[in-house]
Formats: C-alpha cells, sequence, structure tokens
C-alpha cells in the first residue's frame, strides 16, 4: 500500500503585542489631550476674557472651536483612562479604578465649563448683540458664567489632574516600571504640587491662575507629555507575567 503525504504550508503571520498596542492608543491619546487643551486655553478662549465678551463685538466662531477642541479633550480623557485600565485592573485594581474616576471627574469639570462658555455665546448672540436694553443685567450674567468657567479648570485640570494623572497613574507606573522610574518620579512629584498649588487658589491663598500655580504645574506638564511620547517611541516596558496577562489571551491547555 502507498500512502500518500500532503505539506501543508502554513502561513504564520506573527501576533500583535496586546501591551504594544495598548501603550500606543495611550500615548496618543495623551498628545491629543494636549493639542486640544492647549489650543483651547490659548489659542481659541482669549477673547472670552478681553473686555465685556457678551456686550461686544465678539469672536464666536474662535470660541466655538475652543468648545469643540475642549469636547474632544473630554473624548482623549476618558480614552486614555480606559486604555489604562485594560493595562492595569489586575496588578492594581483599585488605583486603576480610581484613575478613571479621577479622569472622568476632571471631564466633568470640563464639560460644565463648555456649557459656561456656550452659554454666553448664546447671552451674545440672542440677546446682547441684538440691542437687548438689558445689556448691562447680561453683562453681569456673562461675567457670571466666564467666572464658573474658570473655576472648573481649576477644580478639574489644576486640581483633579494631580491626583488622578499625578499621584495614581504616576504610582501605578513607578511600582509596575512599565516605564522608567525617573519618568514616573515627575508624576509623583508634579501631582502633590498641583493638589497643594490647586487647594491655595481655592482658598485664595494664591492668585487663582497665576504664576505660582502655573510654576507648580511644570513636572506634571512634563510627565504627560514625556510619558505620551514614551509609549508612542517605545512602548510600555517588558512587564511582569501578572501584567501582561491583562491584555494577553488566556493560553488554551490541552
Amino acid at each position: 500500500m502507498t500512502t500518500t503525504q500532503h505539506n501543508r504550508t502554513v502561513d504564520r503571520q506573527p501576533a500583535a503585542d496586546p501591551m504594544r498596542r495598548a501603550a500606543t492608543i495611550v500615548g496618543w491619546l495623551f498628545v491629543v489631550t494636549y493639542v486640544t487643551s492647549i489650543a483651547a486655553k490659548i489659542g481659541f478662549y482669549p477673547p472670552l476674557f478681553d473686555g465685556n465678551y457678551v456686550t461686544g463685538p465678539g469672536q464666536d466662531t474662535r470660541v466655538l472651536w475652543g468648545a469643540f477642541f475642549e469636547a474632544i479633550l473630554i473624548v482623549a480623557n476618558i480614552g486614555t483612562a480606559t486604555a489604562m485600565y485594560t493595562v492595569m485592573k489586575r496588578r492594581h485594581p483599585n488605583l486603576a479604578l480610581s484613575f478613571v474616576t479621577a479622569r472622568v471627574m476632571e471631564s466633568v469639570f470640563i464639560g460644565v465649563g463648555i456649557l459656561a462658555v456656550l452659554t454666553v455665546v448664546t447671552l451674545r448672540q440672542d440677546y446682547a448683540a441684538a440691542g437687548d436694553q438689558s445689556a448691562a443685567g447680561l453683562a453681569a450674567v456673562g461675567d457670571a458664567f466666564l467666572a464658573m468657567q474658570q473655576w472648573t479648570f481649576n477644580l478639574g485640570p489644576a486640581f483633579v489632574v494631580g491626583v488622578g494623572n499625578g499621584c495614581i497613574l504616576g504610582w501605578m507606573m513607578f511600582r509596575t516600571g512599565l516605564v522608567p522610574r525617573r519618568l514616573a518620579m515627575l508624576g509623583l512629584i508634579g501631582g502633590p504640587l498641583i493638589i497643594a498649588s490647586g487647594s491655595a487658589a481655592v482658598l485664595h491663598l494664591i492668585e487663582p491662575g497665576g504664576a505660582i500655580q502655573n510654576l507648580s504645574a511644570t513636572p506634571e506638564f512634563f510627565w504627560e507629555l514625556g510619558l505620551g511620547i514614551y509609549l508612542i517611541v517605545k512602548g510600555f516596558k517588558t512587564p511582569s507575567t501578572e501584567v501582561q496577562s491583562t491584555t494577553a489571551q488566556p493560553a488554551v491547555t490541552r
């Protein structure tokens, strides 16, 4: 009897590394948070605080673009948290959930600020720009909404960020060694500084948004920027088996 054997050629494609994919997603989302937050605060929102916006000529299109960029910022904020949660949920489940919660709370403050900005634009378009007799009262209302927008920044990006991105995320990255510990130390230093300066601003011990508060945010600024760039370029460092199993498929035993 003659037996014919058929040789099969299997084209094996290298499996994608789930940790590398997660790192890339987190890194790019952090970059998006930088672009959108800086664009809104520095590029689009300044006309709001130049004179009385409600009764003035206004630059509605520019301001509305700022609100849109902050809406994208909310999406990116929550994206960084959920993507990082998939990596850290088994190693530090409570801290990973706390990071998601802090990121969501920051986004809530940003969302309230967006609503305040949109309300000011609506007041200017529907009432003050039409020559309404109550323009003086509208100016006071507009100032109140702008003050609320500034306080949402002081409570969100200038306070809660120190808790979430600084202390919680910095500690998880330091403990797991998924990024260089020197880089993670920036978060552990910057987080408490932002919390302290944010608390001082709320208590009017320092000027909100002043030089002291901006200077205290420097380590946090470089921590988040450095983390995003590092994850895009190099990804997470070799994790322990416990961390790696959070994103890898379980092995099948036969």
